[in-house]
């Protein structure tokens, strides 16, 4: 193990939702931030995992499309391993409510003998309005194989706002964090909501996983991609997230950011 006493964070999916954010806090605080997003970073390269974990001190781990997806868990077991025996002392994992897998991927970094917050996320707001669910909005319906399922969404903001500090601050290490916004919603209030907000008509519309494989064909998806959500769909949108959890305010002391107020401030990018 070599000698670290830098003050360097690497932010994996620098680029991505989460990681941006978390960079931008991380840089507002003067810290100094190294980013790990393609082509310097990629997960299905382990050849690039080596370099960019250098002299670091922290990392804020994010795996994408999703821990739950085939080769996750190899994947945060090796680069766990690299990052503490290159001298990493602090890890923050970016993970899933009640997805098998994910929770695995947990045990390995908690297990990491170095400190360790795992952040346990819900489905995140911002998926209507900067990520995949973005084009469907756009165009007026919402397709998902989710009936009337409630999920408890939440604010990517609270969950930068709970990774920055796990990052930087002591008593974190060995906390589970489980993220949630402050109520459920079905995805059909959530489109309501979004409708209310942005001035356009969006509907959800329950579709079956083999419609929603069509559409996403249809719209470009790969098709690993396409399986790999149909499978995530599959486990966690059949009423196991029903249900509130209270880690923001354990971690930060105030509540989690409410949907109503997220769908107001992100409705510029639905007016587009």
């Amino acid at each position: 193990m070599t000698n670290n006493d830098n003050t360097t964070t690497l932010v994996l999916g620098a680029t991505g939702k989460t990681g941006r954010r978390v960079a931008d806090r991380l840089k507002a605080m003067g810290r100094d931030v190294r980013a790990g997003s393609r082509p310097d970073f990629d997960w299905e390269d382990s050849g690039t995992w080596a370099p960019i974990v250098r002299d670091v001190h922290a990392v804020y781990i994010t795996y994408y499309p999703d821990l739950a997806f085939p080769g996750a868990l190899d994947r945060i077991r090796q680069f766990t391993a690299l990052a503490v025996q290159s001298g990493v002392r602090r890890l923050v994992l970016l993970s899933g409510r009640n997805e098998e897998l994910a929770q695995q991927a947990e045990q390995v970094v908690l297990s990491s003998g170095v400190e360790a917050t795992i952040v346990r996320c819900s489905w995140f707001m911002q998926n209507f309005s900067e990520g995949w669910l973005l084009d469907p909005v756009l165009s007026g319906t919402i397709a998902l194989p989710a009936g009337d399922v409630t999920e408890p969404f939440v604010d990517v903001e609270d969950i930068a706002d709970v990774a920055t500090a796990a990052l930087t601050e002591d008593g974190h290490a060995g906390k589970v964090y489980e993220l949630t916004g402050p109520r459920l919603l079905s995805f059909a209030e959530a489109a309501a909501d979004i409708s209310a907000a942005s001035g356009r008509e969006v509907a959800y519309v329950p579709v079956t996983p083999e419609e929603f494989a069509e559409g996403a064909r249809a719209a470009g998806l790969p098709e690993d991609e396409i399986v790999g959500l149909n499978a995530l769909f599959a486990e966690v949108l059949d009423g196991r997230n029903e249900s509130l959890a209270d880690g923001v305010r354990q971690a930060l002391g105030r509540p989690a950011r409410d949907f109503t107020q997220f769908a107001k401030d992100a409705a510029d990018a639905w007016r587009a």
